[in-house]
């Protein structure tokens, strides 16, 4: 028989996570869609937050979308990056354009197909390393960075 230890037990507050999305929209030229982000002027994968009520697939179309008005198939998932100051899990999906126009909206000022160096010269590394990732066929790859720097597993 177990007993219940009559001990008060101090109670940790569960972590808080976002989980978000992102699309690596890769053209048949090989050039990735990109946007520059209206709140803080970095350029970034388009996405964001995934809704309670949506599939992963049916969010980073959304997001891609509203964000850029380009429509996707979404392929694969090709990674799994947190952002362990901000609680942020993100997965990455390698998608197709299948439609629509380039425009910007609310949350972008510019919305570009940047070939994979200037991917490397725009971005910050722990963004540019989710569209390279998502080319290297090797995925799903699974990362974590505080916000500027990749963390070395291990």
């Amino acid at each position: 028989m177990l007993l219940y230890m009559s001990q008060p037990q101090e109670a940790t507050p569960p972590p808080l996570h976002s989980v978000s999305v992102a699309g690596v929209v890769v053209r048949e030229d090989g050039r990735l869609l990109a946007i520059r982000r209206a709140d803080n002027g970095t350029w970034e994968l388009p996405g964001g937050v995934l809704e309670l009520d949506e599939t992963p697939e049916v969010g980073v179309a959304r997001e891609v979308w509203e964000e850029t008005g380009i429509r996707v198939e979404v392929d694969e998932l090709t990674g799994v990056y947190k952002n362990t100051t901000r609680g942020i899990v993100a997965l990455v999906f390698r998608c197709k354009p299948s439609g629509g126009v380039e425009r910007t909206s609310s949350e972008s000022t510019a919305v570009s197909w940047l070939t994979p160096d200037e991917v490397s010269e725009r971005m910050a590394e722990v963004y540019a390393i989710r569209l390279l990732d998502a080319l290297d066929g090797a995925g799903p790859h699974v990362r974590s960075h505080d916000g500027k720097h990749l963390i070395p597993v291990g």
